[in-house]
C-alpha cells in the first residue's frame, strides 16, 4: 500500500494549476515543473533519482539539509518542462509517486514559476538585495 495518496495529489495539482490559470501564468508555455523528494537514507534517495531519470526527468544533485532538530535529510528535484496540462500533471505525479514507494522515499510534490505578463526576469532583479548562490533558481 502506498503512503502517498495519489487522490490527494490530483487535488493539489487541480488546484495549483487553477490557482495559476487565475493568475494569468500563461497556459500555452510550457512551465519548469520541479518535482521534490526527500529521504533520511541517501541510498535509497539515489536509487529513486535513477528512476525518476530513467522516466524522462532531469534531475538534480542530492542536497544535504540539517532539520531544526538536527537531523539530517536527503533531497533532490526531478524536473521537466510541460505545459500545464492536468491529466499530464496526474500521469507524472502516478509515475512519480510510484518511484517514491518502490524506494521508500517521500514525494513532495511539485513547483513551478508563474510565466506570463507581469511574470519578474531575472535581469529584472537586484541580486543586492538578496542573498543568492549562483545556482539558485529564480
Amino acid at each position: 500500500m502506498s503512503k502517498h495518496d495519489a487522490s490527494e495529489w490530483h487535488e493539489f495539482n487541480r488546484e495549483t494549476i487553477e490557482a495559476l490559470t487565475e493568475d494569468g501564468s500563461d497556459l500555452s508555455l510550457p512551465h519548469t515543473i520541479e518535482h521534490h523528494f526527500a529521504s533520511s537514507d541517501f541510498d535509497a534517495l539515489e536509487k529513486a533519482a535513477v528512476d525518476a531519470f530513467k522516466a524522462g526527468f532531469e534531475v538534480s544533485d542530492a542536497e544535504e539539509l540539517v532539520l531544526d532538530d538536527g537531523g539530517t535529510v536527503f533531497c533532490f528535484d526531478a524536473a521537466v518542462e510541460k505545459k500545464l496540462d492536468l491529466d499530464v500533471f496526474n500521469a507524472d505525479s502516478d509515475k512519480l509517486i510510484a518511484i517514491a514507494d518502490k524506494h521508500n522515499v517521500f514525494y513532495d510534490g511539485w513547483g513551478t514559476y508563474f510565466i506570463g505578463e507581469g511574470a519578474i526576469e531575472r535581469d529584472e532583479i537586484d541580486e543586492d538585495d538578496y542573498d543568492f548562490d549562483d545556482d539558485d533558481e529564480y
